[in-house]
């Protein structure tokens, strides 16, 4: 599925919910607990089982990336399981430390 920025997005393992701030370009497969994330106004349905392998706390607020830096997430609602693109993991990005004012 190609994302652009601005998608909202759930799980169809747990309670998360993303936008998408940054998109990679082209198709990617992006997934929360091993299955596909979902527009956040597709039709509700049962929840999937997750990849246990996958459980990992996302942090409200926190910003999401893939290695490459083409494609950022924001946490709107906190997961229960790790995000992955492609089958590889999303990591939190870090905060830019402020200048000193001395």
């Amino acid at each position: 599925m190609a994302y652009t920025p601005g998608t909202r997005l759930r799980s169809q393992v747990c309670d998360g919910q993303f936008i998408i701030v940054r998109a990679a370009a082209g198709d990617a497969d992006l997934a929360c607990g091993g299955r596909p994330v979902v527009p956040l106004d597709a039709p509700e349905s049962p929840r999937l089982e997750g990849d246990q392998a996958t459980a990992e706390q996302l942090q409200l607020g926190k910003r999401y990336t893939n290695a490459a830096g083409d494609l950022e997430v924001l946490v709107t609602k906190s997961a229960a399981f790790a995000l992955t693109l492609d089958g590889e993991p999303l990591v939190m990005l870090q905060s830019k430390p402020l200048p000193s004012s001395d």
